[in-house]
């Protein structure tokens, strides 16, 4: 069982990464097709495709804050239980687990109360319109029942992915997505429910990747298991793995707010069109960051592993590795956006005045793409060291210091053309965050491995 457990220790680089990176790919992949399938099928539905697919997409910020307070606990949480690993201090690793589980379970209960009080006002004040209010609503009134099946699945599934199992995690998330491909369009069209029918195909879908994460975790297969005695608090195991996970949660939930500033932004300056096409942006945006995100969590087990079982060596190899991976792919999805903007665009719209607003706004907006392999591949790395610091350090610049101030100042500069100026920030943020990250990485990750070059004790 020992050697079992530490095959991230002395497995090749290469063949491990291979191993862990494309079932964690696959299920980001995958867990991107829980919204963009809804998207689809929304966007088709006949007579009000473009003003559901709007509505819909006004939700996206609320969505997000989900899934950022699932990552805030399976993220922080998940790396830390490696780094346990690694020294082989399992106790404190399945403590780590529990903790985790605990407060996923109480966020749970608060977020379900909050969104189903006030996800009116929330979407109001997000961007929707006289036109799209009533669709939002219809949506998010049945996505909030499922709140608690989406952080256990998303949160949870971290450990499993932490510990190797990388198939097990995949399948977490294949479950849930081919029930949901299966179920909305017998909801949306077989049962005439629209929006409604989308919205209860994907927690019904989440339900059931629910249903198997829990089952891995309390079973006999897991190297780490939920045990009763895990789930009281301790502090020294909790905030450890709160601080290291705000860094992600800063990063996902500063796309919600990020949505509010654009959608504001662009129904005052483009109308309904604007922020319609912005749904389509930002579903292409996922469709490009989230394999980069699975490469990082392929990696982290085999980072996080060896700098706490202090191997410097497979530390760095397991970096540059990654960075390679991730700079190729973002470079060329880069090239394919660029050259075929009107392809992927119409994966989410047939109608001519939306598809044609948006292949112009599509090269604005991803003009940044290709250097997002570097900014991954150190954001992720940051967190598989533990560097909380380092981690919320660079979500906040490239968000909060940079993106949301160029929104509004971008239209000031261009006016010629105020709407494609604020579709112009994303890009211009993108490059000055990269090499912030860049920079800021080169100094850490030496510090870091400095750091494992002795003995360090247990936590």
């Amino acid at each position: 069982m020992n050697e079992e457990k530490g095959f991230l220790g002395t497995a090749p680089i290469g063949k491990l990464l291979l191993k862990l990176a494309l079932p964690t790919v696959a299920a980001q992949v995958i867990n991107m097709l829980y919204n963009i399938v809804d998207r689809i099928y929304i966007g088709h539905i006949p007579d009000i495709g473009a003003m559901a697919l709007t509505g819909v997409g006004v939700c996206m910020p609320l969505i997000m804050i989900v899934s950022a307070f699932a990552a805030f606990v399976g993220y922080g949480g998940a790396p830390r239980a490696s780094i346990f690993m690694g020294r082989g201090d399992y106790e404190s690793a399945e403590k780590t687990l529990g903790n985790s589980f605990a407060l996923q379970i109480i966020i749970s209960a608060v977020l379900t109360a909050v969104l189903l009080i006030w996800n009116q006002d929330f979407l109001m004040a997000f961007g929707a319109s006289e036109n799209t209010i009533q669709y939002a609503v219809d949506y998010m009134n049945i996505y909030a029942v499922g709140t608690a099946f989406v952080q256990i699945t998303l949160g949870m599934n971290a450990f499993i992915t932490a510990q190797g199992f990388a198939k097990t995690g995949m399948l977490s998330v294949l479950i849930g997505a081919v029930a949901n491909i299966i179920l909305d369009p017998i909801f949306i069209f077989g049962f005439n429910m629209g929006v409604r029918g989308a919205a209860l195909a994907t927690i019904i879908s989440q339900a059931m990747s629910c249903v198997w994460v829990l089952a891995f975790l309390l079973g006999k297969k897991t190297h780490l298991r939920i045990r009763r005695q895990n789930l009281l608090f301790k502090a020294k195991i909790i905030l450890p793995s709160m601080a290291l996970g705000l860094s992600t949660f800063i990063m996902q939930a500063s796309e919600s707010v990020i949505s509010v500033c654009f959608n504001s932004s662009l129904l005052k300056y483009g109308g309904d069109i604007a922020v319609g096409a912005m749904t389509i942006l930002t579903s292409v945006m996922q469709f490009a960051m989230l394999p980069l995100q699975g490469l990082g969590q392929g990696a982290q087990p085999i980072i996080s592993y060896n700098y706490g079982a202090q191997n410097v060596d497979r530390v760095k190899a397991a970096f540059k590795l990654l960075l390679k991976v991730s700079l190729c792919y973002s470079t060329v999805l880069w090239l394919c956006i660029m050259i075929f903007p009107q392809a992927f665009a119409a994966m989410f719209t047939s109608e001519a005045e939306l598809l044609e607003f948006t292949g112009p706004a599509l090269r604005i907006y991803m003009g940044s793409m290709l250097l997002f392999g570097i900014q991954i591949a150190c954001q992720m790395t940051f967190t598989s060291l533990g560097n909380a610091k380092a981690s919320i350090l660079v979500a906040v610049m490239r968000k909060f210091i940079l993106l949301i101030p160029l929104i509004y100042i971008m239209p000031l500069i261009l006016t010629s053309n105020q709407t494609m100026a604020v579709y112009l920030a994303e890009p211009i943020a993108d490059f000055l965050a990269v090499s912030f990250t860049a920079v800021l990485f080169t100094f850490q990750f030496k510090k870091a491995l400095r750091q494992i070059s002795t003995p360090a004790p247990k936590a």
